[in-house]
This record gives structure tokens, C-alpha cells and sequence, in this order.
């Protein structure tokens, strides 16, 4: 690099939001990446992914969940061939992990298909009976110290919370009991707070160890990890993963950390990252002011992959 200057890319791979096949089926099947990574998905879970996920009800299936991975890997090929991506580091927030740790060559593409659709199944099952009245809160509007009176004093009256992600410096999730949501929202809405959506299955907290117990012994028991080929920035703490075991330990992790988005984000820019390819639906951890600051942010999504091609307008001949 010349004169100090900073030019590498990093691949975002986001977390999962509400997942439609409506948004994304015309992608799945016309896309050849998609195409292709659709027929590993069909071959590994004995089923037409994209028949099950089209008449599935709810935004976070087993199978909306393997279209959103798969689909995320898909746009980081399309952003390869048709912007020239090279990236040298990739990360994955929340659900992106899994998709990280595929495109990075821990996991092949089968491999990482069923443990998808495993850890989906133990999750609704762990739910289903332990934490049943948690949900994880997120919102926006809220700095940092002003958060922190707020949990301060559910400590306070011996409510149980739990700091489940730090997307920016002003929004946050937490996780929580339902009984007291309104409370909490109300509180957030008196510092001039935006409560956005809350979510069950709640997500990354200490409380949740039984769950990584039995992701560890049910489903990566028998699991080879390899050593990426690009380097995966941690979601946690942003410490960059070389290892196959690394790897392994991001995921399990998943369970149990929070997400500190900000860290991941100087983690990347301390390691000379300039430009990040969101390659997924996003409404989040591209957008924020965090990342916006710190990156040219180049999204690639479905609608635009499927874009038609524009071309250059031929320059009418001169009349003679």
C-alpha cells in the first residue's frame, strides 16, 4: 500500500431478519450461484428447499433459515465475478456466523446446510421448554450510559436482563422476562427511546449454556473444522479466527456471548479494511452509523442481483 493508505475488503454477512420467500424465491431460482447452492441444499436435506420454504409459514423456518444462508453465499459469489471482491477477512453477526464460517472454507456448503437445520430444530426444541417467558428487545435511540441507568435499576428491583447485542453506540438488544417488556419499553421511550421488535427464540446469553452444551454434543460432536482461507473477524470481541477449532468456538460461542458489532467493526478497520460487501438482506448492521463511518458500504442484495443489466446507450451516427 502507497503512502499508508488503506485498501482492503471485508465481507458482511448480516444477521437473519424476517425472511419471505416472496422477496427472495425468484433469486433462489433463476440466480445460477443460488441455483447451484440451492441443489447442495436439496441433495443434503432430501427435500426440494425451495417447494418447503415457499409453503412454510413464519419468517425464521428451518427453511427460510437455510434460504437466507445459502443466499447470502450466493451474493458474495455474484459480488466476486461481477464487482471484483477479493476480500481478506470475512465476518458474520448473530446468524451470519454460520454463513462466515462456509464462505471462509471451515465448512463446506453441505456441511454447513445441516448444521443449520440442526441447531434450528435444538434450538426450537431447547425453547420450547427452558426460557420460555424471554424475549430479546431491540431498539434504537438510546446511548450507552442512558442504557446503563436503565438496567441499573431493573438490577435494582431483581429483574433479570441480559445485554444480548451492541449493534452501535445508541442500539442495542436486550434480552429479558415478557412480564416485564412494557415497563422496559416504557422506560426506553422516556429517554426519547425507539422499541423496535422483540424477538423468541431470545438470543446470545450466559443463561443459554445448557443450549451450547447440547449444540456442542448433539451437533458439532463429530464436526471437522478447517482452517479458513479468509480470516473470520469474531462478532464478540472482534478477534480474528484462524483455526478450524476457532471456528467451531465462534459458533458455539454464538450461544452464549453478545454480539459487540463495534468491536468487529475496529477490528476490521485496524486491520486496514476500507470497503465491506454486505451480501445478504440487511436493514441493520450495514446501515448503522458505526459501519457507514468506517466503510464504503457496497450492499449486495437480491433485488440488486436480479436488476437487469443496463447497457450503455449507443451514440446515434452523425447524418451525412
Amino acid at each position: 500500500m502507497e503512502n499508508g493508505a488503506r485498501t482492503g475488503e471485508a465481507v458482511v454477512f448480516p444477521g437473519m431478519g424476517p425472511t419471505r420467500f416472496a422477496d427472495v424465491g425468484k433469486f433462489m431460482v433463476i440466480n445460477p450461484f443460488a441455483r447451484e447452492l440451492v441443489a447442495v441444499a436439496n441433495d443434503t436435506l432430501g427435500y426440494s428447499l425451495v417447494e418447503r420454504f415457499k409453503r412454510t409459514p413464519g419468517d425464521y423456518s428451518e427453511y427460510a433459515q437455510v434460504a437466507f444462508l445459502i443466499n447470502c453465499l450466493a451474493m458474495a459469489r455474484w459480488a466476486e465475478r461481477e464487482h471484483g471482491a477479493q476480500p481478506e477477512l470475512c465476518v458474520g453477526p448473530s446468524f451470519g456466523a454460520k454463513t462466515a464460517a462456509i464462505y471462509s472454507g471451515a465448512l463446506d456448503p453441505a456441511q454447513g446446510v445441516d448444521v443449520a437445520v440442526r441447531l434450528a430444530r435444538l434450538q426450537d426444541e431447547f425453547f420450547a421448554t427452558e426460557h420460555t417467558d424471554v424475549v430479546t428487545a431491540s431498539f434504537a435511540r438510546v446511548p450507552d450510559a442512558a442504557l446503563r441507568e436503565i438496567l441499573d435499576g431493573m438490577a435494582e428491583r431483581g429483574e433479570w436482563y441480559d445485554v444480548a447485542c451492541r449493534v452501535d453506540a445508541d442500539f442495542h438488544m436486550v434480552s429479558l422476562r415478557r412480564e416485564h417488556l412494557e415497563a422496559f419499553h416504557k422506560e426506553l421511550r422516556g429517554r426519547g427511546g425507539l422499541p423496535l421488535y422483540e424477538m423468541h427464540p431470545p438470543m446470545h446469553s450466559s443463561a443459554f449454556g445448557g443450549l451450547r452444551k447440547r449444540a456442542e454434543e448433539e451437533v458439532f460432536a463429530d464436526l471437522e473444522f478447517r482452517d479458513p482461507r479468509v480470516p473470520v473477524v469474531a462478532d464478540q470481541d472482534g478477534r480474528v479466527v484462524t483455526t478450524g477449532d476457532g471456528v467451531r468456538e465462534l459458533l458455539l460461542d454464538g450461544f452464549v456471548r453478545a454480539v459487540q458489532w463495534p468491536e468487529a467493526v475496529a477490528a476490521m478497520r485496524d486491520r486496514g479494511i476500507t470497503k465491506v460487501y454486505v451480501c445478504g438482506q440487511d436493514a441493520l448492521f450495514g446501515r448503522v452509523g458505526v459501519t457507514t463511518r468506517t466503510f464504503t458500504v457496497v450492499p449486495v442484495n437480491p433485488q440488486l442481483v436480479m436488476r437487469p443489466e443496463r447497457r450503455p446507450r449507443r451514440r446515434p451516427e452523425a447524418r451525412r
